[in-house]
């Protein structure tokens, strides 16, 4: 394991402190036990900086840019973001757009073009913390389809397109999928998964609520990092200043220090649908900014 990333350090360390083992809380049992059995009925196809995590021998062995507040009101009702293949009401098939909407000309360019699937992760403001995430996938006729668009959270003070440590916002762009990983065990992730101990997240967020189960799972943004390796590895080619660590991951019901969260049971999906072999790539911004 390399060197942790650095960003927040300071922050985090009163939270978590080194050669605390993480605690439990009997509510998790119970909690896995519903997300399990969600996952089952529904057929799942499939964090960073700001927490300390605790390495092996209870030192610190990475941190990610990461921390939390207050819930996103719920959305009430799942919803699509685009329009599926298949015959609409009047028995007319619907392809589906050519371009995924919301997304502008230059974030567009900014995808690959052997990306197949597309996580956007659209902000609602410049400086807000809540955020809708949509998996978009591409058939071989070139349409996008949109999975279910499922409520999130980003960074305590919004956004930026040039992320720093200890900024407090998340970094906006698009950025390429690689590797996975968590404290439990690999759910069906068809990205490299790395479970280890060292995905411990103590102590609390900016609101108080605990972080125990933040880092259960999780997928490695690639920004300021090396594709290819685990999530706790702390390389940081663009220098320390620009932060790392960033990440999708659990929410915990609040805003973060820069990652992307989603619920537990979404992150079992992410985890069983992106695949290496459709090059996944995550778009994430304020609404305004990936529209340009």
């Amino acid at each position: 394991m390399t060197s942790p990333p650095t960003e927040a350090l300071d922050e985090s360390a009163t939270e978590s402190s080194p050669g605390r083992r993480r605690h439990r809380r009997p509510r998790r049992a119970a909690r896995k036990g519903v997300i399990v059995a969600a996952v089952g009925a529904v057929g799942l196809a499939a964090l960073g900086a700001g927490y300390v995590v605790l390495g092996r021998q209870g030192g610190l062995a990475a941190a990610a840019d990461d921390g939390g507040r207050k819930a996103a009101a719920p959305v009430s009702t799942p919803h699509r973001a685009g329009a599926p293949a298949g015959p609409d009401a009047l028995g007319v098939r619907n392809e589906g757009p050519l371009a995924i909407p919301g997304i502008g000309p230059k974030t567009r360019a900014a995808i690959p073009a052997d990306s197949t699937q597309v996580l956007v992760a659209s902000g609602k403001g410049k400086n807000s913390s809540d955020t809708v995430v949509t998996l978009w996938t591409r058939t071989k006729d070139g349409h996008w389809h949109a999975g279910v668009s499922w409520p999130a959270h980003n960074a305590l003070h919004g956004w930026t397109v040039t992320h720093h440590a200890g900024d407090l916002r998340s970094p906006i762009g698009v950025f390429t999928l690689h590797d996975a990983g968590g404290f439990d065990a690999d759910p069906g992730s068809k990205l490299p998964y790395h479970q280890s101990s060292g995905f411990q997240a103590g102590g609390v967020g900016f609101d108080g609520e605990p972080l125990d189960d933040a880092f259960d799972y999780v997928i490695a943004i690639d920004y300021n990092r090396v594709a290819g390796t685990s999530p706790l590895d702390g390389t940081q080619p663009m220098g320390s200043s620009r932060g790392g660590g960033i990440w999708v991951h659990v929410d915990h019901g609040g805003p973060t220090h820069g990652c992307i969260s989603v619920s537990a049971a979404h992150m079992v999906e992410l985890l069983r649908t992106l695949s290496p072999a459709d090059h996944p790539v995550i778009v994430m911004g304020d609404s305004t900014s990936l529209a340009g």
